[in-house]
């Protein structure tokens, strides 16, 4: 079985948004306007994809999805065989917490660590080092939330542009 980092979307290493100059052309006028909007929605993206690849990533203890980790300009993490509890780090507000602070051109990091992730997402065919025979077909859930990544720049700033507009009506009454 291939070593190496685990699975994970990367969005300045190429596989999402190569940093704050790429992706300001990937956004509209409106959000180029302020540092702030384009911080919002970049993090918002983000979020977005992070939820897309947790709602799409195979499932069958629950260990998978609980080892997921969201780092900011960090390396992703070595992979690890435990499965202390299945209760890992990862909750929706985690992931929030770790991006609260990254600005556009930083470089998000969600990573699986368990071991298999790998193999889950790119598939694998043959016999492991442990002698086991695995004919596991590709699932691919992180690189398919990686192709959705234009259309969760054009939601987030959809949402972005409307948070603004009720807080302009709420302003006026």
């Amino acid at each position: 079985m291939a070593r190496g980092p685990t699975v994970g979307v990367f969005t300045r290493s190429g596989r999402v948004s190569r940093g704050k100059g790429r992706f300001a052309s990937q956004v509209d006028e409106w959000v180029q306007q302020t540092e702030k909007r384009i911080n919002a929605v970049f993090r918002l993206s983000t979020q977005k994809t992070i939820t897309y690849m947790q709602e799409n990533a195979p499932v069958q203890d629950g260990f998978l999805r609980a080892s997921l980790v969201v780092l900011v300009n960090q390396n992703a993490p070595a992979p690890d065989k435990s499965q202390k509890d299945g209760m890992g780090q990862y909750t929706d507000a985690y992931m929030q917490l770790q991006i609260a602070g990254a600005v556009a051109g930083d470089r998000i990091t969600a990573a699986y660590t368990m071991e298999y992730a790998r193999r889950l997402e790119f598939g694998f065919v043959g016999t492991d080092a442990l002698g086991r025979t695995y004919n596991q077909p590709p699932r691919g859930w992180t690189r398919l939330a990686a192709q959705q990544w234009k259309r969760f720049v054009e939601e987030a700033t959809a949402e972005a542009k409307a948070r603004v507009a009720s807080k302009g009506r709420g302003s006026k009454s």
